[in-house]
């Protein structure tokens, strides 16, 4: 597996699905980025697993 995967994940606000760039030599994070259709801020948990893809929960920032 590569250190940066490209991840879909689903917005919180419009339902729309969009990509996004994951990088897992950080190991686990959270993060908040823009939706890139409704510009809405996203707070993304990042989980890194070394075998697998990364697990990426989207959720609206103030919840």
């Amino acid at each position: 597996m590569s250190l940066t995967e490209l991840v879909k994940i689903q917005c919180p606000y419009c339902w729309e699905e969009i990509d996004i760039m994951v990088d897992c030599s950080a190991g686990n994070q959270q993060t908040i980025e823009d939706c890139e259709v409704c510009c809405e801020p996203i707070k993304l948990t990042i989980n890194c697993d070394e075998n697998a893809l990364p697990n990426v929960e989207a959720q609206r920032e103030n919840d």
